[in-house]
């Protein structure tokens, strides 16, 4: 009896091993991604007002772990069951990531001629759809992060593929929305520090006052620039003339196709649907 049980305590421990090199190395080649996701979801929040700031960061994280609860599972049945199947899903999230980004990209060229145009105040349908759109995105970014994880982990026991997906599903969770959190209220932290008595912490909040806006307006920038380098990237890397040019000519090059195909997808896809958006918005069709 005492043999058995130390035996299955020196099995989990084994296993525990196993998982915790394997996220490592999973986590490493996510980073990327965690980048974009960090990037895309802080520029969601944007323009929420301050009290509303970290509900609806918190909304989104919920969002997200459900996203994962659905995405690891599929994952593991689909590579066991249609492994096929895995590459043409995430392209058709990657096309999904480029139309958003090019329609955000409209969006504002189209909005910068009015003059006198003021951005709505956020109200709390608004607020639902920021939440609906972060959570829509995140759900496509995760699927990249987990089937990403999913192939490092490919070769190993079953078990094993479980444990790395659920602990980076649960790490690269806390890391992206523990970062967000921290980023929109960067702010508040800047205003606290300026009401210290320290002329030092009086000068680092203002200089943070000063920098806040600038980072958001960057990660805004970042954000729908990574929807076209991480939507292009897969839709590269699932077409095999595109990913052979592309792994040829190194990093750089890799990356500049990843964006140039994700504008030109996102510009075709919102193209093929504009009619169908102007048809459900026509009078006829809302009567």
């Amino acid at each position: 009896m005492a043999t058995t049980l130390l035996a299955l305590i020196d099995d989990i421990a084994s296993l525990l091993d196993d998982v915790s090199a394997m996220t490592k190395v999973a986590a490493h080649k996510t980073a990327g991604v965690l980048g974009d996701d960090l990037a895309l979801n802080a520029q969601q929040v944007a323009g929420v007002t301050p009290d509303r700031e970290l509900p609806v960061v918190w909304r989104v994280a919920k969002g997200s772990m459900i996203n994962k609860a659905i995405l690891v599972p599929a994952a593991l049945a689909i590579s066991a069951i249609a492994p096929w199947a895995v590459t043409p899903l995430l392209m058709l999230g990657g096309a999904y990531l480029c139309y958003e980004g090019f329609e955000k990209v409209a969006h504002r060229l189209f909005h910068s001629r009015k003059a006198g145009e003021h951005h709505a105040p956020v109200t709390v349908e608004s607020e639902k759809d920021k939440i609906k759109g972060a959570i829509r995105t995140d759900f496509i970014l995760s699927a990249e992060i987990i089937v990403i994880t999913l192939g490092t982990v490919a070769k190993e026991p079953f078990i094993t593929q479980v444990g790395v997906l659920a602990a980076v599903a649960v790490l690269m969770t806390i890391v992206v929305y523990g970062l967000v959190g921290g980023i929109v209220k960067l702010d508040d932290f800047g205003l606290f520090l300026t009401r210290r008595p320290s002329a030092g912490a009086q000068g680092i909040g203002r200089a943070i006052l000063a920098a806040a806006p600038w980072l958001m307006k960057a990660l805004s920038i970042f954000g729908t620039a990574a929807m076209f380098l991480v939507g292009g990237g897969i839709l590269v890397h699932g077409t095999p003339p595109l990913a052979h040019a592309a792994e040829a000519h190194g990093h750089a090059v890799s990356f500049l196709l990843g964006g140039v195909v994700g504008v030109v997808a996102g510009g075709l896809v919102l193209a093929a649907t504009l009619p169908f958006k102007r048809k459900a918005a026509s009078p006829e069709t809302q009567a």
